[in-house]
Order: structure tokens, then sequence, then C-alpha cells
């Protein structure tokens, strides 16, 4: 009998492994945040903080308790900005990344 992963141990796995699908991940969570899917958005954070940095040094690097940053994450939190903003900054310099928000174009 063949064993299979959870979709979230793949998604870890992935991120852990291939850069090019890690930064992808960190984009995506935060283009759908900024169109409105705040839920899903810290879904995808959340799988990627697990794969990457990890809620310990996140915590540090953001002054901002791990536990606070777990539940901020979780299906029922509601970050602040300001601390989203943060973890969001960190994440994206941990990167190598220079996320900009630019105006969408629009089809013929």
């Amino acid at each position: 009998m063949t064993q299979t992963k959870s979709f979230k141990e793949l998604v870890q796995h992935h991120v852990a492994t291939d850069p090019a699908f890690a930064e992808a991940l960190l984009r995506e969570a935060i283009e759908v945040m900024l169109k409105g899917d705040v839920e899903t958005g810290k879904a995808i954070l959340r799988d990627y903080i697990k794969a990457t940095v990890g809620f310990e040094q996140l915590g540090a690097a953001t002054e901002l308790p791990p536990k606070s940053l777990i539940r901020m994450f979780g299906p029922s939190g509601n970050p602040q900005a300001k601390n989203l903003f943060s973890v969001i900054g960190y994440l994206q310099d941990r990167a190598g990344l220079e996320l900009k928000v630019a105006k969408a174009r629009r089809a013929g």
C-alpha cells in the first residue's frame, strides 16, 4: 500500500526545496490578501512560515510573541495591520523580494 503525504506536508516540502515555488507562494499569499481574501492569505502565509522561518524565529525578528503569531494566522485570527505588515516586511526581506502594488491593466 502506498503511503501518501498530506497536502500541507507536500506544500512545506516544495517550499523548503524549491526557491521559485517558495517565492510564488509568498507572492500569492499577499496578492489574495490585497484582493480581499484575508482568510486564504493567512492560511497560505501560515504554511509558508512553517516551511521557512518558523514561528519562533519570526517572533524574535518581529518582536511579537510566537503564540500570538500562531493565533494571528489561525482560522479565527484577526491580525492588526501593524503586525501583519511587520511580518510581511520581514518575510519579503528574508526571501530577498521587493513586492510592490501596481495598478492592474484592463484587457481590451
